[in-house]
Protein backbone atom coordinates (compact mmCIF):
# COMPACT_ATOMS: atom_id res chain seq x y z
CA UNK A 1 0.00 0.00 0.00
CA UNK A 2 1.48 3.00 -1.47
CA UNK A 3 1.31 6.26 1.39
CA UNK A 4 -0.60 8.97 0.03
CA UNK A 5 1.12 12.31 -1.07
CA UNK A 6 1.74 15.02 1.43
CA UNK A 7 -0.75 17.86 0.65
CA UNK A 8 0.69 20.45 3.35
CA UNK A 9 3.01 22.97 1.76
CA UNK A 10 6.22 22.08 4.47
CA UNK A 11 5.64 18.36 3.74
CA UNK A 12 5.95 18.79 0.12
CA UNK A 13 8.78 20.55 -0.05
CA UNK A 14 10.19 17.93 2.25
CA UNK A 15 9.04 15.19 -0.01
CA UNK A 16 11.15 16.67 -2.80
CA UNK A 17 8.42 18.91 -4.88
CA UNK A 18 9.54 22.37 -5.88
CA UNK A 19 6.47 25.04 -5.15
CA UNK A 20 6.30 28.24 -6.64
CA UNK A 21 6.14 29.57 -3.30
CA UNK A 22 8.65 28.21 -0.90
CA UNK A 23 6.60 27.68 2.31
CA UNK A 24 8.05 29.96 5.29
CA UNK A 25 8.82 29.44 8.76
CA UNK A 26 11.80 31.30 11.38
CA UNK A 27 13.81 29.66 13.98
CA UNK A 28 12.68 31.14 17.07
CA UNK A 29 10.12 32.21 15.65
CA UNK A 30 8.14 32.20 19.16
CA UNK A 31 10.66 34.46 21.16
CA UNK A 32 11.05 38.48 22.77
CA UNK A 33 10.73 39.85 19.87
CA UNK A 34 7.16 39.15 20.19
CA UNK A 35 5.02 41.23 23.00
CA UNK A 36 2.68 38.82 23.20
CA UNK A 37 5.40 36.02 24.16
CA UNK A 38 6.75 38.66 27.12
CA UNK A 39 3.74 38.62 28.38
CA UNK A 40 3.67 34.94 28.42
CA UNK A 41 6.84 34.25 30.15
CA UNK A 42 6.37 37.12 32.88
CA UNK A 43 3.21 34.87 33.72
CA UNK A 44 4.98 32.01 33.82
CA UNK A 45 7.91 32.78 35.77
CA UNK A 46 11.45 31.29 34.17
CA UNK A 47 12.37 30.53 31.49
CA UNK A 48 12.61 26.87 32.32
CA UNK A 49 9.00 26.95 34.25
CA UNK A 50 7.75 27.74 30.52
CA UNK A 51 9.21 25.57 29.02
CA UNK A 52 7.67 22.69 31.40
CA UNK A 53 4.02 23.95 31.25
CA UNK A 54 2.67 22.51 28.49
CA UNK A 55 -0.02 24.95 28.28
CA UNK A 56 1.88 28.21 28.37
CA UNK A 57 4.52 26.53 25.97
CA UNK A 58 1.72 25.34 23.77
CA UNK A 59 0.03 29.08 23.63
CA UNK A 60 3.61 30.46 22.74
CA UNK A 61 4.19 27.75 19.93
CA UNK A 62 0.83 29.35 18.63
CA UNK A 63 1.15 33.21 18.90
CA UNK A 64 3.40 33.69 15.54
CA UNK A 65 0.85 31.03 13.82
CA UNK A 66 -1.96 33.29 14.56
CA UNK A 67 0.18 36.51 14.11
CA UNK A 68 1.79 35.39 10.97
CA UNK A 69 0.40 32.36 9.76
CA UNK A 70 3.31 30.71 8.98
CA UNK A 71 3.51 27.29 7.02
CA UNK A 72 4.66 25.26 10.24
CA UNK A 73 5.23 25.88 13.94
CA UNK A 74 8.20 24.24 15.70
CA UNK A 75 7.56 23.28 19.16
CA UNK A 76 8.60 25.65 22.18
CA UNK A 77 11.35 24.00 24.06
CA UNK A 78 15.05 24.18 24.82
CA UNK A 79 17.94 22.04 23.30
CA UNK A 80 19.21 21.68 27.03
CA UNK A 81 15.78 20.10 28.29
CA UNK A 82 17.09 16.60 26.82
CA UNK A 83 20.95 16.85 28.94
CA UNK A 84 18.61 17.91 31.77
CA UNK A 85 16.53 14.84 31.60
CA UNK A 86 20.19 12.66 31.70
CA UNK A 87 20.83 14.32 35.31
CA UNK A 88 23.14 17.30 35.36
CA UNK A 89 21.33 20.19 37.01
CA UNK A 90 20.44 22.93 34.50
CA UNK A 91 19.72 26.43 35.23
CA UNK A 92 19.33 30.27 33.55
CA UNK A 93 21.13 33.11 35.14
CA UNK A 94 19.12 36.45 33.93
CA UNK A 95 20.84 38.21 31.07
CA UNK A 96 23.53 35.41 30.85
CA UNK A 97 22.08 32.25 28.92
CA UNK A 98 22.06 28.62 30.35
CA UNK A 99 24.35 27.34 32.96
CA UNK A 100 24.64 23.38 33.59
CA UNK A 101 26.05 20.97 35.56
CA UNK A 102 29.69 19.96 34.09
CA UNK A 103 30.15 15.94 32.58
CA UNK A 104 33.40 15.75 31.71
CA UNK A 105 34.82 12.23 33.56
CA UNK A 106 34.03 8.82 32.15
CA UNK A 107 32.59 8.21 35.90
CA UNK A 108 30.16 11.27 35.57
CA UNK A 109 29.14 10.06 31.69
CA UNK A 110 28.61 6.27 33.47
CA UNK A 111 26.75 8.10 35.94
CA UNK A 112 24.17 9.60 33.98
CA UNK A 113 20.62 8.38 34.11
CA UNK A 114 19.66 5.68 31.61
CA UNK A 115 18.25 6.95 28.55
CA UNK A 116 14.83 5.39 29.27
CA UNK A 117 14.48 7.58 32.48
CA UNK A 118 14.73 10.80 30.43
CA UNK A 119 10.54 10.48 29.67
CA UNK A 120 9.89 11.36 33.16
CA UNK A 121 11.10 14.41 32.91
CA UNK A 122 10.28 15.06 29.55
CA UNK A 123 6.87 14.41 29.51
CA UNK A 124 5.44 17.61 29.80
CA UNK A 125 7.04 18.59 26.33
CA UNK A 126 5.71 15.61 24.80
CA UNK A 127 1.92 16.90 26.14
CA UNK A 128 2.77 20.58 24.26
CA UNK A 129 3.10 18.38 21.42
CA UNK A 130 0.14 16.39 21.97
CA UNK A 131 -1.78 20.03 22.71
CA UNK A 132 -0.20 21.78 19.42
CA UNK A 133 -1.66 18.67 17.23
CA UNK A 134 -4.87 19.46 18.30
CA UNK A 135 -4.49 22.55 18.35
CA UNK A 136 -2.95 23.96 15.06
CA UNK A 137 -4.60 24.72 11.70
CA UNK A 138 -4.61 22.04 9.81
CA UNK A 139 -2.42 23.38 7.05
CA UNK A 140 0.26 24.24 9.38
CA UNK A 141 2.90 21.07 9.71
CA UNK A 142 4.23 20.66 13.42
CA UNK A 143 8.16 20.41 13.57
CA UNK A 144 9.53 19.03 16.68
CA UNK A 145 13.61 19.63 17.56
CA UNK A 146 16.81 18.30 19.43
CA UNK A 147 20.29 19.78 19.58
CA UNK A 148 22.79 17.39 18.02
CA UNK A 149 25.25 15.15 19.96
CA UNK A 150 27.76 18.09 19.53
CA UNK A 151 26.10 20.61 20.26
CA UNK A 152 24.25 19.18 23.38
CA UNK A 153 27.89 18.36 24.33
CA UNK A 154 29.67 21.39 24.54
CA UNK A 155 27.10 23.05 26.77
CA UNK A 156 27.13 20.10 29.01
CA UNK A 157 31.24 19.78 29.31
CA UNK A 158 31.71 23.36 29.47
CA UNK A 159 28.52 24.16 31.38
CA UNK A 160 27.74 27.02 29.56
CA UNK A 161 27.84 28.74 26.05
CA UNK A 162 31.10 29.60 24.18
CA UNK A 163 31.76 31.37 21.41
CA UNK A 164 35.01 28.66 20.52
CA UNK A 165 33.62 25.82 22.51
CA UNK A 166 37.08 25.10 24.02
CA UNK A 167 36.39 23.04 26.78
CA UNK A 168 34.45 20.64 24.34
CA UNK A 169 37.35 20.55 22.18
CA UNK A 170 39.99 19.99 24.58
CA UNK A 171 38.29 17.04 25.93
CA UNK A 172 37.94 16.05 22.65
CA UNK A 173 41.86 15.86 21.80
CA UNK A 174 42.79 15.08 25.49
CA UNK A 175 40.47 11.97 26.31
CA UNK A 176 38.56 11.29 23.20
CA UNK A 177 37.17 7.87 24.88
CA UNK A 178 35.34 9.86 27.58
CA UNK A 179 34.10 12.41 24.86
CA UNK A 180 33.16 9.79 22.41
CA UNK A 181 31.05 8.24 25.26
CA UNK A 182 29.50 11.24 25.84
CA UNK A 183 28.49 11.66 21.98
CA UNK A 184 27.31 8.19 21.83
CA UNK A 185 24.96 8.79 25.17
CA UNK A 186 23.43 11.95 24.00
CA UNK A 187 22.88 10.26 20.40
CA UNK A 188 20.92 7.25 21.99
CA UNK A 189 18.79 9.83 24.41
CA UNK A 190 18.19 11.96 20.85
CA UNK A 191 16.62 9.09 19.06
CA UNK A 192 14.12 8.14 22.01
CA UNK A 193 13.48 11.82 22.98
CA UNK A 194 12.43 12.78 18.80
CA UNK A 195 10.82 9.51 18.65
CA UNK A 196 8.23 10.47 22.14
CA UNK A 197 7.62 13.89 19.61
CA UNK A 198 6.87 12.36 16.77
CA UNK A 199 4.27 9.69 18.63
CA UNK A 200 2.87 12.94 20.60
CA UNK A 201 2.01 13.73 16.97
CA UNK A 202 5.31 16.12 15.32
CA UNK A 203 4.86 15.86 11.85
CA UNK A 204 8.73 16.57 10.88
CA UNK A 205 11.75 16.72 13.43
CA UNK A 206 15.01 19.04 12.72
CA UNK A 207 18.46 18.45 14.52
CA UNK A 208 19.90 21.38 15.23
CA UNK A 209 23.82 21.60 15.42
CA UNK A 210 24.58 25.28 16.69
CA UNK A 211 28.23 24.55 16.80
CA UNK A 212 28.65 22.60 13.92
CA UNK A 213 30.90 24.85 12.09
CA UNK A 214 33.93 24.38 15.01
CA UNK A 215 34.25 21.14 14.00
CA UNK A 216 37.21 20.76 11.12
CA UNK A 217 38.38 18.05 9.01
CA UNK A 218 37.76 14.24 10.75
CA UNK A 219 36.34 15.80 13.72
CA UNK A 220 33.24 17.33 11.81
CA UNK A 221 32.41 13.43 10.00
CA UNK A 222 32.91 11.64 13.70
CA UNK A 223 30.84 14.00 15.23
CA UNK A 224 28.35 16.19 13.22
CA UNK A 225 28.11 13.73 10.36
CA UNK A 226 28.41 10.12 12.23
CA UNK A 227 25.84 10.86 15.25
CA UNK A 228 23.38 12.44 12.42
CA UNK A 229 23.58 9.32 10.43
CA UNK A 230 23.04 7.11 13.29
CA UNK A 231 20.19 9.43 14.77
CA UNK A 232 18.65 9.93 11.67
CA UNK A 233 18.69 5.14 10.64
CA UNK A 234 16.91 4.93 14.16
CA UNK A 235 14.21 7.58 13.36
CA UNK A 236 13.81 5.95 10.20
CA UNK A 237 13.65 2.59 11.17
CA UNK A 238 10.73 3.44 13.48
CA UNK A 239 9.62 6.48 11.50
CA UNK A 240 9.68 6.20 7.73
CA UNK A 241 7.23 8.46 6.73
CA UNK A 242 8.63 11.01 8.68
CA UNK A 243 11.07 13.85 7.16
CA UNK A 244 13.67 15.10 8.92
CA UNK A 245 15.81 18.53 8.70
CA UNK A 246 19.54 18.75 9.58
CA UNK A 247 20.92 22.19 10.53
CA UNK A 248 24.96 21.50 10.68
CA UNK A 249 25.37 25.67 10.93
CA UNK A 250 28.55 27.35 9.47
CA UNK A 251 29.34 24.27 8.09
CA UNK A 252 30.42 26.16 4.72
CA UNK A 253 31.62 23.15 2.17
CA UNK A 254 30.63 20.53 4.71
CA UNK A 255 27.13 21.53 3.82
CA UNK A 256 27.95 19.48 0.45
CA UNK A 257 26.98 16.20 0.58
CA UNK A 258 25.32 16.19 4.02
CA UNK A 259 22.05 14.81 3.24
CA UNK A 260 23.31 12.08 1.54
CA UNK A 261 26.15 11.16 4.33
CA UNK A 262 23.11 11.32 6.47
CA UNK A 263 19.60 10.73 5.18
CA UNK A 264 18.36 13.87 6.27
CA UNK A 265 15.34 14.66 3.95
CA UNK A 266 16.66 18.24 4.05
CA UNK A 267 19.51 20.28 4.91
CA UNK A 268 19.03 24.43 6.81
CA UNK A 269 21.62 26.81 5.96
CA UNK A 270 22.77 29.24 7.51
CA UNK A 271 23.94 33.03 5.88
CA UNK A 272 27.57 32.55 6.09
CA UNK A 273 26.64 30.77 2.75
CA UNK A 274 25.42 32.71 -0.42
CA UNK A 275 21.67 31.43 -1.58
CA UNK A 276 23.44 30.87 -4.77
CA UNK A 277 26.38 28.55 -3.61
CA UNK A 278 23.37 26.64 -1.64
CA UNK A 279 21.56 26.16 -4.47
CA UNK A 280 24.29 25.17 -6.57
CA UNK A 281 26.04 23.06 -4.31
CA UNK A 282 23.27 21.36 -1.96
CA UNK A 283 20.09 22.07 -3.35
CA UNK A 284 20.96 18.99 -5.85
CA UNK A 285 21.05 16.62 -3.56
CA UNK A 286 17.11 17.53 -1.99
CA UNK A 287 15.24 20.00 -0.16
CA UNK A 288 17.29 23.05 1.30
CA UNK A 289 16.04 25.62 4.30
CA UNK A 290 17.23 28.96 4.53
CA UNK A 291 19.12 31.92 4.31
CA UNK A 292 18.20 35.28 5.35
CA UNK A 293 20.02 36.67 7.70
CA UNK A 294 18.52 37.32 10.61
CA UNK A 295 19.71 40.99 10.85
CA UNK A 296 17.15 41.74 7.99
CA UNK A 297 14.19 41.34 11.04
CA UNK A 298 15.91 44.31 12.36
CA UNK A 299 16.74 47.07 9.45
CA UNK A 300 13.88 45.89 7.84
CA UNK A 301 12.87 47.96 4.61
CA UNK A 302 14.04 48.15 0.76
CA UNK A 303 17.03 45.58 1.87
CA UNK A 304 15.39 42.74 3.75
CA UNK A 305 12.85 42.91 0.31
CA UNK A 306 15.75 42.45 -1.93
CA UNK A 307 17.18 40.22 0.09
CA UNK A 308 14.04 38.37 0.63
CA UNK A 309 13.74 38.28 -3.21
CA UNK A 310 17.40 37.01 -3.78
CA UNK A 311 16.80 34.22 -1.41
CA UNK A 312 13.47 33.01 -3.03
CA UNK A 313 14.41 33.16 -6.77
CA UNK A 314 18.39 31.23 -5.86
CA UNK A 315 16.40 28.37 -4.82
CA UNK A 316 13.24 28.37 -7.39
CA UNK A 317 14.45 25.65 -9.66
CA UNK A 318 14.33 23.41 -6.60
CA UNK A 319 12.46 21.88 -3.39
CA UNK A 320 12.95 24.91 -0.67
CA UNK A 321 11.42 25.98 2.34
CA UNK A 322 12.28 29.67 3.15
CA UNK A 323 13.72 30.61 6.45
CA UNK A 324 16.10 32.68 7.98
CA UNK A 325 20.45 31.61 8.86
CA UNK A 326 19.51 31.72 12.14
CA UNK A 327 17.46 32.36 15.16
CA UNK A 328 15.19 35.79 14.81
CA UNK A 329 16.80 38.34 17.21
CA UNK A 330 14.99 39.66 20.55
CA UNK A 331 15.57 43.15 19.12
CA UNK A 332 13.58 42.14 15.26
CA UNK A 333 10.95 44.25 14.37
CA UNK A 334 7.74 42.29 14.19
CA UNK A 335 6.20 44.38 11.51
CA UNK A 336 9.41 43.13 9.24
CA UNK A 337 8.58 39.86 9.91
CA UNK A 338 5.23 40.34 8.23
CA UNK A 339 7.21 42.25 5.02
CA UNK A 340 9.22 39.25 4.98
CA UNK A 341 6.23 37.28 4.45
CA UNK A 342 4.72 39.09 2.20
CA UNK A 343 6.91 39.66 0.04
CA UNK A 344 7.89 36.03 -0.05
CA UNK A 345 4.31 35.21 -1.00
CA UNK A 346 4.34 38.10 -3.82
CA UNK A 347 7.57 36.94 -5.26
Amino acid sequence: MSTPAPTKTILRALAGETLPTPPVWMMRQAGRYLPEYRATRAQAGDFLSLCYNSDLAAEVTLQPIRRYGFDAAILFADILLLPQALGPKLWFAEGEGPRMETTTTMDQVKALKPTEAIHDTLAPVYETVRILSRELPRETTLIGFAGAPWTVATYMIGGRGSKDQGAAHRLKDTDRATFAALIDRISEATVEYLSAQIDAGAEVVKLFDSWAGSLKGADFEDFAVKPAAYIIAALKARHPNVPIIAFPREAGHGYVGFAAKTGADCVAVDDSVTPEWAAEHVQKDGCVQGNLASRHMVTGGEDLVRETRRVVDAFRKGPHIFNLGHGITPDADPENVALMIRTIRES
